[in-house]
């Protein structure tokens, strides 16, 4: 039943992505499954986070963030003279920075409490940051001063992009490990503060640290991991399919660009599924949601309740680090002003819950039904409008409202969806199995 249940529901969701494509276009119809798809690994890492040990990360955006910028850091070609100039430098002033930093963690471990022991952590914290600073800012001036219309940053390795896939969920994994030492041993609540602040401070990291990520100026143009659709339009074994087909081949191009990035996300997310399915009917799945229904138990049992819960926080993180890195290859740009974490971590956080938490099945059924009602809720509001006020006067201000209304749709949308879900299936449309 529950087999049946699963098919149905994909099913729907197919046949959705199917009607898009006969009724708007079939490029609209592919972006919509792009973006369902990278949705559904981010939801996957919330899943294992909430779903998997009742932990509320409320700073998604800041790890999708942190695999954006590994996507600059290894795809995008370095910068003439950026390291001669300036490069060294700003690693230099980084360096100092967590060597002050690390030397703080020794001397507070090993000096005895007291009053030497703060004076002694002020001193070198003071001193790392003004050493920090000196050689830092002089460095980041002048690799901003390289051009800065067309570059104005170090740029990166000039690697592969799907290389930066792995790396940008080995950045989230760090950022987790960081703020989960310290907040998992306190209450549950300073987890969501902590996460909110931190995706908060790196989000403003990469929209002022223009050395790095040109700031709001954005990183455009980047490495791809598919053809370029101009390239296509001259290729003789393309130029074939077009005929076979009978499609045009400036049109299909781009179709056929969509695709190939399709097969290169499922195949991430087919890969994400089969790892968190594993991992959640291991006997470590098992320990981790009886760690999550009850802490107290699973405690008095013997386990480490606190580095469980810094285990599976590391590796959500990672997923979303994971999904970040192929939302800005998907792009084909970094924009940092375009990561808004309260707004599109709700977006998260609802996909998880309607499809069900717990469920790896649910998050990812969760980010496609979210995903594609958040995009076709505009087109479906203005021809709902157009539907009420056809029997009114052209020039009636209440049409003109309520059409002008429709692009505000989305936020009604997703609030019916959640209402509904959690009316007539609390536990979302496909719950955990118990």
């Amino acid at each position: 039943m529950a087999l049946n249940k699963n098919i149905l529901y994909f099913a729907i969701m197919a046949l959705l992505l199917l009607g898009v494509g006969l009724f708007q276009s079939w490029n609209v119809s592919l972006s919509i499954l792009n973006l369902c798809l990278i949705s559904a690994i981010m939801a996957l890492g919330v899943n294992i986070q909430w779903g998997y040990a009742g932990l509320f990360n409320v700073g998604i955006m800041g790890f999708a963030a942190l695999g954006g910028l590994a996507a600059v850091l290894v795809a995008m070609p370095p910068i003439e003279g950026a390291w001669d100039k300036g490069g060294w430098g700003a690693l230099g002033g980084l360096l100092i920075a967590v060597i002050s930093i690390g030397l703080a963690v020794f001397t507070y471990k090993n000096m005895k409490s007291g009053r030497y022991r703060t004076i002694s952590i002020v001193a070198i914290c003071i001193i790392g940051f003004f050493l920090s600073r000196l050689i830092f800012s002089p460095a980041t001036q002048a690799i901003e001063s390289i051009n800065p219309a067309k570059s104005g940053y170090l740029g990166g390795l000039g690697l592969p992009i799907v290389i930066s896939w792995p790396i940008g969920g080995l950045f989230a994994g760090i950022a987790a490990w960081v703020i989960g030492k310290i907040t998992l041993g306190l209450r549950s609540d300073y987890l969501a503060i902590a996460t909110l602040g931190i995706s908060e401070i790196i989000i403003a990291v990469l929209k002022h640290e223009d050395w790095m990520t040109r700031g709001v100026k954005n990183v455009i143009g980047m490495p791809r991991p598919v053809p370029y659709e101009v390239n296509l339009q001259s290729t003789p074994w393309f130029l074939e399919l077009c005929n076979w087909l009978g499609a045009d081949p400036v049109g299909f191009s781009s179709i056929f660009v969509k695709i190939c990035y399709a097969g290169l996300f499922i195949t991430m997310l087919l890969i994400v599924l089969w790892l968190s399915e594993t991992a959640l009917k291991s006997p470590w799945g098992r320990m981790m949601r009886a760690i999550r229904d009850n802490e107290v138990s699973a405690n008095a049992m013997g386990k480490n309740v606190t580095k469980r819960h810094l285990q599976v926080f590391v590796l959500g993180s990672i997923v979303v680090g994971l999904a970040g890195a192929m939302l800005t290859t998907l792009d084909g740009q970094l924009t940092p002003t375009s990561y808004q974490p309260l707004r599109f971590t709700f977006l998260i956080w609802i996909m998880v819950i309607v499809g069900g938490s717990g469920n790896n099945w649910g998050a990812i059924l969760g980010g496609f039904v979210i995903w594609f009602f958040w995009i076709e809720a505009e087109p479906l509001g203005l021809l709902l409008m157009n539907v009420i006020t056809s029997g009114m006067s052209e020039d009636s201000s209440l049409r003109l409202h309520l059409i002008d209304s429709a692009a505000h749709m989305r936020l009604m949308t997703m609030g019916l969806i959640l209402l509904l879900v959690l009316r007539f299936s609390p536990r979302g449309l496909l719950p955990e199995k118990s």
